[in-house]
């Protein structure tokens, strides 16, 4: 189902709605969907840019730095970062973020913006020009509007949400990738998130509660290595990794542990609007022709893999793959506090073409 408009949005740019919705030839009496929206909110961001901001925020569609995404603290990225921008344009920013995300997506974002500031008060001067809350940057590629393409990237430590609309319609939504560190707080500052907050919470418990579910025999399937590696493959490049499936098979599992991958699925999936989490899952339900001649099978085809400890507070790894979406987890760095595996990064793939 189409997404109303965002909350934060002014009632002047709600009026710019049913402009871009008459341009369009579509009733304006609808719920405007998702890609709708995030032209809606980018074309009132960037007319609220001076020149000197507008030319470092909005680059050709087919740049080089479309593609060019990372999560690791830097002192330099594409784009505009928010520590650039006013009040009323980083409100507009946050509009173009809801608008891209669902209510529980922007969220997460949200609170991990939020652990950088703890980060910066916990490591000191250790952390100078690489933990900001605000050093968050927004690019567009090409010219929003309900024809033609264009794109939009919002990257910062531990957070790069790249998406592609296309004549109004939001047609990819990956790399999407999200971390937090530390992954459960430890300690509690004034302002900051409490003791015991976790921003990825569901996307690790499911994933334990799946693996000590297995049995034995499941086990030897579904362990892939007795140590987690140091990170998720192809961290920054363009496209996910070609490689074979590994792990458990869908199939091989009780009905109870299918429940638990599809809940694991569901939860990346939920970062999205609806119309994108649902169009996810209909994918994996009847799979892609064009991935790599499987033989598809919906469900079926997907395969659980795990690497490292089975327990928390030790790294562990974990992989959930089919013909058209990877996602990879890893938790094995410590945090800023020493606490051991408490630093995750995952992200959501998709194998049919990331930057589409």
């Amino acid at each position: 189902m189409p997404r109303p408009f965002p909350r934060r949005c002014s009632a002047a740019l709600a009026l710019i709605v049913f402009g871009f919705l008459a341009t369009a030839s579509v009733a304006a009496f609808r719920l405007v969907t998702a890609g709708e929206s995030m032209t809606v909110a980018a074309t009132a961001w960037l007319a609220g840019l001076d020149a000197l901001q507008r030319s470092r925020a909005q680059v050709e569609f087919d740049a080089a730095a479309r593609t060019d995404w990372h999560f690791v603290p830097k002192t330099i990225r594409k784009g505009l970062p928010l520590t650039d921008m006013t009040k009323p344009q980083r409100d507009q920013a946050h509009a173009l973020l809801e608008a891209a995300l669902s209510e529980a997506g922007y969220g997460k974002a949200m609170a991990i913006m939020e652990l950088d500031e703890l980060l910066r008060r916990l490591e000191g001067t250790a952390a100078k020009n690489t933990r900001d809350r605000l050093r968050y940057y927004v690019t567009i590629f090409g010219k929003p509007g309900p024809q033609g393409i264009w794109g939009l990237s919002f990257e910062g430590h531990h957070l790069s949400l790249n998406f592609t609309v296309r004549d109004g319609v939001l047609v990819d939504s990956t790399p999407q990738f999200m971390g937090a560190n530390p992954a459960e707080v430890k300690t509690t500052l004034p302002g900051l998130p409490a003791a015991g907050s976790r921003v990825l919470a569901a996307e690790e418990s499911l994933a334990f509660e799946l693996v000590t579910s297995l049995t034995a025999e499941q086990r030897k399937q579904a362990v892939i290595a007795a140590e987690a590696p140091a990170e998720i493959r192809a961290a920054g490049a363009a496209q996910p990794p070609a490689a074979p499936l590994e792990g458990i098979a869908f199939a091989k599992l009780t009905a109870d542990q299918q429940s638990l991958v599809r809940r694991l699925v569901e939860t990346y999936c939920s970062a999205m609007p609806a119309e994108v989490a649902g169009e996810r899952l209909s994918l994996i339900e009847k799979g892609s022709p064009a991935a790599a001649g499987l033989v598809h099978h919906g469900w079926d085809e997907i395969y659980f893999a795990w690497a490292g400890a089975l327990e928390p507070g030790k790294g562990h790894y974990y992989r959930l793959e089919g013909s058209t979406f990877v996602v990879e987890f890893v938790n094995v760095q410590p945090d800023a506090e020493g606490n051991p595996a408490n630093h995750i990064h995952c992200v959501w793939r998709d194998k049919t073409g990331d930057f589409r």
